[in-house]
């Protein structure tokens, strides 16, 4: 046709349409759940929007229709959502996911293939799952409001076509030319025994076309609603994973009905595993607020970021229905419910706490999101840190405050603690030795968030967090046995140390880099050079072992040519030692080569 415009996937498109196809063969029913999600989607939004724009009102009757025509082989997925215009076509369904092809492709192929489903709809790629059961895909949708209608297509090749098209009324319909080895998906009953799987508790009504007519495929019911006896676990669970697009079970399910002066119904579910990275980078809650059983919206931020991983319903009587988005944020009725699902939620934690080998598979998932609160929420700190867990430097397993505070040596006023990239390297680290050898508990942080929150939290029980890289300064008597060795190494090492002092704190390294007492931790300081939002501050403290042999041997070399360099070597063996490149990784490699052919030459 002539108005038929071309146009082209990128590359990445295109493979990602390979990998759907192809590594997903085998869950290829997954098609008709994200098909039937976006249409469930596409009706909220029409109502929501509807509010506030009588004209976008739902006509009578509203649902998703699905109908197969094994004669055309076609499967039709219809609704009378919100519909699309051109350009939201051309968008939506012509560019791929946010969270990026690649990060998706990498996933799907190191996924198990009980987890890949769940990749679709976490990636925001679910339409593309149609290829799955399609050799061909048409979409014709009209945006509420207007008047015009557009064909989208394609094959799943390379490239898809846009053109002007006809629809008496807003929605979408999604035309799949069914596959000549798909033939199953042609038949009313699988096509509602997968929607009785996957879609049984979304509140629109869904019909399938059988013998000329349109039967309802749907129990619809607002499970939230129900009392706890008339649920099944199995009810729950397929709820559960409707929810999230998720295969697993839930590590725990809170469901309750608060009354009294403010009333609403709660259904939420902590995830049995952790979901996959681009989500759980989005800081945000999704939780669903329901009003009087209708969807309202997911970005209600019910609770907390650092409890984003909790999914769910809340569902009040006590908002309008016509409640705008801007307005729901400043209502105080809202306010109350997050305070009381958040108190909710931290009390169930704090209740399976109790339970250690159940507990510590949340806290393997979570535990570093759960974190995040003490840095950013003072409101809930208190409650937060009880709720922690550690590695400990004297001990296997994990441990507690309360335990690290039962275990402090008599005297001890500090808790201590080390933060670093990971276990295996916080147990190796030189920043470790005198306090093992004096027999002191550290307690070992290895994620990011770790580098910041102790200074949130101060203190516990009258007992000060300090970081082991800001320990005070060693004796005197230590510092006048190298002081000519300290003087040359500050010389030779200028402005790229702010002190070069002796420790007691080492047994078996040559050196260690320390903190200022004042200043940011090393960690912090290191982890905002890696994100490239470095902020002024002081250089580090060198540290040496006055007890080494290597530091007994240079405090004999302070006059020779060689010195300088074998400064700078000794405070990249100490960055080294933290995890961190030398600052010139090229300079550094020709320094060891000479000073190691120096010493080639002495003993040959």
């Amino acid at each position: 046709m002539a108005n038929t415009e071309r146009h082209e996937f990128s590359a990445e498109v295109g493979r990602l349409l390979d990998l759907v196809v192809h590594s997903l063969y085998s869950n290829r029913e997954i098609f008709l759940r994200e098909l039937v999600a976006n249409a469930a989607d596409a009706i909220d939004r029409r109502r929501f929007e509807s509010l506030t724009d009588p004209f976008l009102a739902l006509p009578e009757g509203a649902k998703i229709r699905i109908a197969p025509d094994k004669p055309a082989r076609t499967l039709l997925v219809g609704d009378d959502g919100i519909g699309m215009t051109r350009e939201e076509m051309v968008q939506n369904l012509g560019t791929i996911a946010r969270s990026g092809t690649r990060a998706f492709g990498e996933q799907l192929v190191s996924a198990k293939p009980e987890e890949r489903p769940a990749l679709i709809g976490q990636f925001g790629v679910g339409f593309y799952s149609a290829f799955m059961a399609a050799d061909r895909v048409e979409v014709i949708s009209r945006r509420a409001g207007t008047e015009e209608a557009w064909r989208w297509a394609s094959d799943g090749g390379g490239a898809f076509t846009m053109e002007p098209a006809r629809r008496d009324t807003a929605g979408t319909d999604v035309l799949l030319h069914v596959k000549a080895d798909a033939g199953e998906f042609l038949e009313p009953y699988v096509l509602e025994t997968i929607v009785r799987k996957w879609a049984d508790y979304i509140t629109v009504p869904i019909t399938i076309r059988r013998d000329g007519r349109d039967l309802p495929a749907n129990e619809g019911t607002a499970l939230w609603r129900k009392p706890r006896s008339e649920i099944t676990e199995q009810q729950l669970t397929e709820f559960y994973r409707h929810l999230g697009h998720l295969l697993d079970t839930p590590w725990d399910t809170l469901h309750w009905r608060a009354e009294g002066t403010l009333e609403f119904y709660a259904l939420l579910f902590i995830p049995g595993q952790r979901p996959f990275e681009p989500l759980e980078l989005e800081r945000k809650s999704r939780v669903r607020l329901h009003v009087r059983r209708m969807f309202i919206t997911d970005e209600a931020e019910l609770l907390p970021p650092f409890l984003r991983f909790v999914q769910g319903v809340v569902d009040t009587d006590d908002l309008p229905l016509n409640i705008s988005r801007e307005m729901l944020q400043a209502t105080p009725v809202l306010a109350r419910i997050r305070r009381a699902v958040t108190n909710r939620v931290l009390s169930e934690l704090k209740a399976k706490a109790a339970e250690p080998e159940h507990y510590l598979k949340f806290w393997a998932n979570f535990g570093a999101t759960l974190k995040e609160g003490l840095w950013e929420d003072a409101d809930y700190r208190a409650e937060l840190v009880p709720l922690l867990r550690f590695r400990s430097s004297a001990q296997e397993g994990w441990t507690t405050l309360a335990d690290y505070l039962a275990r402090m040596q008599p005297g001890q006023d500090t808790i201590w603690y080390l933060v670093g990239d990971s276990e295996a390297a916080l147990r190796g680290s030189p920043q470790l030795e005198g306090f093992r050898a004096k027999g002191t508990d550290v307690l070992l942080m290895p994620d990011p968030i770790d580098a910041f929150w102790p200074e949130r939290v101060g203190e516990w029980e009258g007992k000060k967090l300090r970081s082991v890289t800001q320990a005070a300064e060693p004796p005197q008597a230590d510092q006048e046995k190298v002081a000519p060795l300290l003087a040359a190494l500050k010389q030779a090492l200028g402005d790229r140390v702010s002190e070069v002092r002796a420790t007691g704190r080492l047994t078996d390294s040559a050196v260690v880099l320390a903190s200022g007492a004042t200043g940011p931790d090393l960690q912090v300081q290191r982890l905002l050079r890696r994100s490239g939002r470095a902020m002024p501050a002081p250089a580090p403290i060198l540290e040496v072992n006055p007890s080494h042999q290597l530091i007994q041997s240079l405090a004999r070399k302070t006059e020779q040519a060689s010195f300088r360099d074998s400064a700078s070597v000794l405070l990249d063996l100490a960055s080294i030692q933290d995890g961190d490149l030398p600052p010139d990784p090229g300079g550094f490699a020709r320094r060891v080569t000479t000073l190691l052919g120096d010493g080639v030459d002495a003993t040959s």
